[in-house]
């Protein structure tokens, strides 16, 4: 299938209270990955399906939200494509070192979307 959802994040206020309900849950298993001096991002591995990740709200005063990604080939190309069919950008295409590329859009209808581009080794 061409652009899967490949991806989904929450963006939370409280990350701890966000782990020890989510791992109580389900059966997810969740790992801390430091992404800079201070951040910390936990990686959600679910087993067979799409994993995702959990992180800190970056946007104060915005409640935590679910985002889902979708992949594709060229995230410039996909970004500039949902610009011209009516999304804002929100994120500009931006590189998640050893990883790939992510852009967050906001279709015309106010929905938000992420787009994954997977760097090739």
């Amino acid at each position: 299938m061409p652009n899967p959802f490949i991806h989904v994040e929450l963006n939370t206020t409280d990350v701890d209270k966000a782990k020890t309900f989510y791992s109580q849950l389900f059966d997810w298993e969740l790992e801390d990955m430091q992404m800079g001096p201070s951040d910390t991002y936990t990686v959600i591995k679910v087993g067979d399906g799409t994993g995702g990740g959990l992180l800190k709200n970056p946007m104060p005063g915005v409640p935590s939200f679910w985002l889902a990604y979708v992949l594709v080939d060229d995230i410039g190309a996909a970004t500039k494509k949902a610009e011209s069919l009516g999304a804002k950008i929100v994120k500009d295409s931006i590189e998640v070192p050893d990883m790939g590329w992510l852009s967050i859009i906001q279709d015309p209808t106010g929905a938000a979307l992420g787009l994954w581009q997977t760097k090739q080794s």
